[in-house]
């Protein structure tokens, strides 16, 4: 063996030595690195630390982040506590609140440029204490866009079974659309106006939406209503929501021209459908539930209706379309034998004992104040009077004869009276409103003759029996037709501009097969382990 050859074999000899020291160095080195730190139990890199921009808006804390420490008010990013604590709080950032059980506290503000984005499947209850409320204010955005089957809830904080109307406030979204009053302050008693002139204003998704509970009355005459829509522009979409059990009325628009579809009133206290201010948007698809027990001081309806209150003829008018809904008055609830007094009007179980009061009811629509409001293709039974065309404030009759007022292709059953002229009269007589007299006690009601015009296509029954419907979703009163219901094909469009509703075939808010109720409403909510 030559010498370079025996060098090369020494060197590399030498270098898998060194390789191997080196090698089980590095083994040692580790393994004495893991010993240290101990494996089973790593140290977790420290969570980044997550910064809250504070300010001021209107006098009020405003902050970019809207969860806190539900134990302490603190700044807590992962928190289950919407607002801080303070009775009005701004929301100023933009934020996705996870799927989740949040609770609400004090009235939080969305502001304008602000925007909160709610999963599927998320549970939000309102703080009883604090008359939580959540306000969209110009310019915010509120995206809750829930599912069929993971629906959003805003529901009571109390324990299941002691849920009350009123245990907390509300939802209330404001826009920039117009209405006839300008710029307005909402109802209710928060800061929040509303009105502009842009009627493609979006305000965000409520859809596949319950609320549960609401409607707080902050102070007499201002409540806050389960949900109510100031102003709110067609750019946003509202669509599969639920009120139920709310303290005042169940769906309220002040102005605005927002479309609506799939909405559902349930056992509510005062009005379930409210028009006021110009609402001039279209709704379709709607259902009413009366609780035989609940009816406010005020007598509740079905639907009231005002151009605004104090029925003066200023535009733009309140003249929306409400198509394709059913409305259940007291007498068709099962099992009930309904009486329209005080004495048995008493709440029941879920009186709340915080300020409202009981009362009666009244009529499946009542139109009042100058409104120009339009109803075609639905159905309603079982309410003390059917239609109150009310000339006690701006001449309403006078509406309804120049047409402007369109009410066709509607079915009415089981009523007491088909008609009635004026407020908290029950008496299906021709009426003075305002003069508060009876013209003649042997002609009927105008709202009857009107109802009647062989033109407008009403119908009338007797019995809500008539009909066929069937409890299908045991909401506790038959509402959904069978196979052989007469209001299978009774619907009609004709004249109707609208391109945004659909041009079914049926009277009501259902056909005999399509149950769109099915898998996000909640129709025992009391009970309801959240």
């Amino acid at each position: 063996m030559n010498s370079s050859i025996r060098i090369k074999m020494k060197a590399l000899k030498y270098l898998s030595l060194a390789s191997i020291m080196t090698l089980a160095a590095c083994m040692t080195s580790c393994s004495s690195d893991d010993d240290n730190n101990n494996d089973n139990n790593p140290t977790p890199d420290p969570e980044p630390t997550v910064e809250y921009k504070w300010g001021e808006d209107g006098g009020l804390k405003a902050c970019d982040h809207i969860l806190f420490s539900e134990v302490d008010n603190s700044e807590k990013a992962d928190g289950a506590q919407i607002g801080n604590g303070d009775a009005e709080f701004v929301f100023t950032g933009k934020q996705t609140l996870k799927k989740g059980t949040y609770i609400l506290k004090g009235w939080v503000y969305i502001a304008d440029g602000a925007e909160l984005t709610i999963e599927p499947g998320t549970v939000i209850k309102g703080d009883k204490q604090t008359k939580a409320s959540l306000i969209v204010e110009r310019g915010g955005k509120l995206i809750a866009q829930g599912t069929a089957t993971e629906p959003i809830v805003f529901t009571s904080e109390e324990a299941a079974g002691s849920r009350k109307p009123g245990d907390w406030g509300g939802i209330i979204i404001c826009g920039k659309a117009l209405n006839n009053q300008q710029e307005q302050q909402i109802e209710g008693g928060p800061r929040t106006k509303h009105g502009g002139n842009d009627d493609a204003d979006n305000s965000g998704v409520l859809s596949y939406v319950r609320i549960e509970f609401a409607g707080y009355p902050f102070q007499k005459d201002k409540e806050i209503n389960g949900l109510t829509l100031g102003s709110v522009g067609n750019g946003t979409k509202i669509d599969h929501v639920q009120v139920s059990y709310t303290n005042d009325d169940s769906f309220e628009w002040f102005g605005g021209s927002v479309n609506c579809k799939y909405l559902v009133a349930y056992h509510g206290w005062d009005d379930d459908f409210d028009t006021d201010n110009g609402f001039s948007g279209a709704v379709q698809y709607g259902l009413v539930v009366r609780d035989a027990r609940i009816a406010d001081t005020s007598q509740s309806n079905g639907f009231e209706s005002d151009n605004n209150a104090s029925g003066s003829d200023v535009s733009p008018y309140t003249n929306a379309v409400f198509s394709n809904i059913t409305v259940i008055g007291p007498k068709a609830q099962t099992g009930v034998t309904f009486e329209n007094t005080t004495d048995f009007i008493n709440g029941g179980s879920v009186f709340p004992n915080n300020g409202s009061a009981l009362g009666k009811f009244q009529a499946a629509f009542q139109i009042r104040r100058a409104s120009r409001l339009n109803i075609i293709n639905s159905v309603a039974v079982g309410f003390p009077i059917g239609l109150i065309i009310d000339g006690e404030k701006g001449d309403t009759p006078a509406q309804a004869k120049a047409g402007t007022i369109r009410f066709h292709n509607n079915v009415f059953a089981g009523m007491d009276i088909i008609g009635s002229d004026a407020n908290k009269v029950y008496d299906d007589v021709l009426y003075d409103a305002v003069n508060k007299a009876v013209i003649d006690a042997n002609q009927k009601s105008y709202s009857n003759t009107f109802f009647f015009q062989e033109a407008l296509k009403n119908k009338a029954y007797d019995d809500t029996s008539a009909l066929g419907l069937q409890d299908a979703s045991n909401v506790g009163s038959p509402f959904m037709p069978s196979a052989t219901s007469p209001l299978l094909n009774l619907a009609s469009f004709d004249g109707e501009s609208s391109a945004w509703l659909d041009k079914v075939a049926y009277v009501g808010a259902f056909n005999a097969t399509d149950n769109w109720l099915t898998g996000w409403t909640n129709f025992d909510p009391q009970n309801t382990k959240y």
